[in-house]
């Protein structure tokens, strides 16, 4: 990150914040608004990653396809899925300019989730978030790639990670 300006890691710090409060609150409108259009949402395993395997835990690849994420959460699985509380934890690893207002980003993460019906909390998820980054004035992600360091997760992902 040496040599990446204070505006541009600032931006980057303030759009990860943005997109982790969105889903630790389950607000699916201010995660989408964290979105360029058009922009790309990807989760999958580290194991399909290294293979080049395409299969994914949700592979939202263009703009409609992330507002779809957002009516399947909202509006058509409410009531079909456990619902449960994730927390998010993010550390920014590495920033490296793509020319002109883009760059690519790399975020650790962690998220723990509590169930709505147990309160115990367990971890969800550990990764990489490998982004491609649009700073222009406000950050918004044109690529968001979740890279699972498992294959497996304790349970149902009904929300992105």
């Amino acid at each position: 990150m040496m040599g990446i300006d204070y505006k541009v890691r600032d931006a980057v710090e303030a759009l990860n914040l943005k997109y982790i409060r969105a889903l630790d609150r389950r607000d699916m409108h201010g995660w989408l608004s964290t979105f360029d259009n058009p922009g790309t949402y990807v989760c999958i395993a580290k194991e399909n990653e290294d293979r080049g395997l395409p299969i994914a835990y949700m592979l939202d690849d263009s703009h409609d396809r992330l507002k779809d994420r957002v009516t399947q959460v909202t509006r058509i699985q409410p009531d079909a899925v456990e619902h449960y509380q994730p927390r998010h934890f993010t550390q920014v690893v590495d920033i490296q300019p793509l020319g002109g207002v883009n760059y690519r980003v790399e975020t650790h993460f962690t998220v723990n989730y509590t169930p709505d019906n147990t309160g115990r909390t367990d971890v969800l998820a550990t990764g990489t978030y490998v982004d491609e980054v649009v700073v222009n004035g406000e950050a918004r992600f044109r690529s968001r790639r979740a890279v699972l360091d498992t294959n497996v997760v304790p349970r149902y992902v009904a929300y992105p990670l």
